[in-house]
């Protein structure tokens, strides 16, 4: 185990509640604020970072065969709150593609529309540059154990990192709720799999209860360490476009996590003068998993009650959640930067899935909210046919091929009352065919 020390960078955790702001050192082990249970964020001193220098130095390390700088998330340290010497568990992380997409964006009424990819990690999703981070600080604290809540995405991230770093490591999923791809990724990695009655959002009270153990740290997006690994996805997205601001920026929405990186990444940067604006930042829900989307309809502020919804559903099991730990900080991002929060159906959320793979992206039907939300933004006017914008992707094509083969198959069923099929407009069937040239050449006639 590393030394516990405070590293030397002069951050520290902030309550993000604004009647409170207590703070605490980041090695205090913690996931809420003590005073009053709000969420916990992490600050640090900007002096002395150049944006010329910067973006120099991001570059250049492209280059090296430093362990740090081959990673997508490390490579952008001066941005995380950790010493200069600290020892790091990665994968190589980050560094993901950022793809044209002329058929989705056609589809999507968008003459530029770019797919940045975070189904590319090691583990198959964006979880993974939250979870370098994170775990990084599991073992600085000395944890016995990490631990986490998952719908599949999370578990698999943990299981690898948690291995790499030479922990042990408990999963709770929901049974029978979960891919069997991710499933397996879990058990191959060698975690402690715990299949629980209910939903993730009880399984979510439940590793939280665990956490309150002082050996075992828990590393859902509620630990602020998973934030800040994610946050540096928008220096990556931004470089890649030669920091050239997009107009727009759309991610998924389940536990919002993700939302919440985006947000806090782009708005350092600014801070920074790395950009000179922020992108509109907009976040798409499954309609059976929106307790986020009604929220932002129905509150012009935080005065309100956010409501969970208790039994969330939708085929896009990576975003089926109820109850999302981070709406919060997702509200804060999406606000500051004239963001909206949407729901697409199962249907609009299946057909735009497929468009992406026409453009042969592979990606998990949670992704595909935001080519199905861009959709209805340009259709609403909400996004002009000129704007450049680009869409999240958050996990793999083969993280649920089950979903895959059922649509083109025309066997993929709704999650509602009827179980109705889904209509999918670019089912593409297997096709049966005698075994000689010539029938093969009639078929393909």
């Amino acid at each position: 185990m590393s030394e516990t020390r405070e590293p030397s960078t002069g951050a520290l955790q902030r309550c993000i509640e604004p009647r409170c702001g207590k703070t605490y050192g980041l090695n205090e082990r913690l996931y809420v604020c003590r005073s009053c249970g709000g969420l916990l964020s992490i600050e640090q001193p900007r002096e002395g970072l150049a944006k010329e220098d910067l973006r120099t130095l991001w570059r250049q390390r492209r280059a090296s065969l430093d362990e740090r700088d081959r990673s997508g998330v490390w490579r952008f340290r001066e941005l995380l709150p950790f010493s200069s010497d600290v020892s790091i568990v990665t994968l190589t992380e980050g560094n993901t593609p950022l793809y044209d997409a002329p058929r989705a964006a056609a589809y999507s009424g968008l003459a530029w529309l770019k797919l940045k990819h975070q189904g590319c990690n090691p583990t198959g999703s964006f979880k993974d540059t939250g979870m370098t981070t994170a775990v990084t600080q599991a073992r600085i604290l000395g944890a016995r154990v990490v631990v986490c809540a998952s719908t599949g995405n999370t578990s698999a991230s943990l299981a690898a990192y948690a291995a790499r770093a030479n922990l042990d490591c408990a999963i709770l999923v929901p049974e029978g709720q979960v891919s069997s791809a991710k499933l397996a990724q879990s058990l191959d990695y060698g975690a402690k799999v715990l299949e629980i009655d209910g939903n993730f959002d009880a399984a979510m009270r439940v590793v939280r209860e665990l956490a309150e153990d002082e050996s075992i740290y828990l590393v859902n997006s509620i630990n602020p360490f998973r934030i800040e690994g994610q946050k540096t996805v928008a220096a990556e997205l931004l470089e890649q476009l030669e920091w050239q601001v997009p107009e727009h920026v759309v991610v998924p929405g389940g536990n919002l996590g993700n939302s919440s990186a985006f947000g806090k990444g782009f708005s350092e940067l600014l801070k920074l003068g790395l950009i000179d604006r922020l992108p509109r930042l907009h976040v798409i829900q499954a309609e059976g998993a929106a307790p986020f989307a009604r929220f932002f309809k129905e509150q012009h502020d935080l005065s309100g009650e956010f409501e969970n919804v208790e039994h969330p559903r939708t085929l896009a099991s990576a975003i089926k959640i109820g109850a999302p730990v981070s709406w919060q900080k997702a509200w804060a991002a999406v606000r500051e930067s004239d963001g909206l929060v949407l729901t697409v159906s199962e249907a609009e959320i299946a057909d735009a899935k497929a468009m992406v793979g026409r453009d042969g992206v592979g990606c998990e039907p949670a992704s595909a909210t935001t080519v199905a939300g861009i959709k209805k933004l340009v259709a609403a006017g909400v996004i002009s046919p000129e704007e450049k914008v680009v869409a999240v992707l958050t996990g793999h094509l083969l993280k649920d091929p089950d979903y895959v083969s059922k649509y083109h198959s025309g066997q993929l069923r709704d999650v509602g009352e009827d179980g109705g099929l889904i209509e999918g407009h670019f089912k593409n069937r297997p096709i049966r065919v005698k075994a000689d040239a010539v029938s093969i050449l009639r078929t393909l006639e």
